[in-house]
């Protein structure tokens, strides 16, 4: 990463809107199953740029599994917030599921194909549709 040979994918509409929430005071933060370390590397070499800055922190399986209800309650507490005014995005339903019995608001990423319906998740198939700085 750091000679700069390395560098991390993010789709097109990802570094606009990341810069947007951030503008508007919304704090962001990574959970992934990578480290909090690599979490940092991938972000911080992106073909976009260095988007650490945008990000208020990352969270690893420490917190627990992402398919784990406590996981995210775990995350919330540690962020100070009410887990209804946390917006969880993934492309996992099992995790969207976790995140919402925890109380998470929720938006499912389908970027490709078309999983079967989740009546329960929003969907959204770029981040510039998600409206979360109104």
């Amino acid at each position: 990463y750091r000679s700069g040979q390395l560098l991390s994918h993010v789709y097109p509409d990802v570094p606009q809107a990341l810069r947007d929430w951030h503008d508007c005071g919304i704090r962001l933060y990574i959970y992934s199953s990578a480290s909090a370390q690599a979490q940092r590397l991938i972000y911080g070499h992106t073909i976009a740029g260095d988007l650490t800055p945008l990000l208020s922190g990352y969270f690893d399986t420490r917190m627990g599994h992402k398919r784990e209800v406590m996981s995210y309650r775990r995350i919330a507490a540690s962020i100070d917030t009410e887990p209804r005014h946390i917006l969880f995005l993934s492309d996992v339903r099992a995790e969207l599921d976790a995140a919402r019995e925890a109380g998470w608001q929720t938006v499912w990423l389908v970027r490709d194909a078309s999983p079967p319906l989740a009546a329960s998740h929003r969907r959204a198939t770029r981040f510039d549709q998600i409206p979360v700085c109104e």
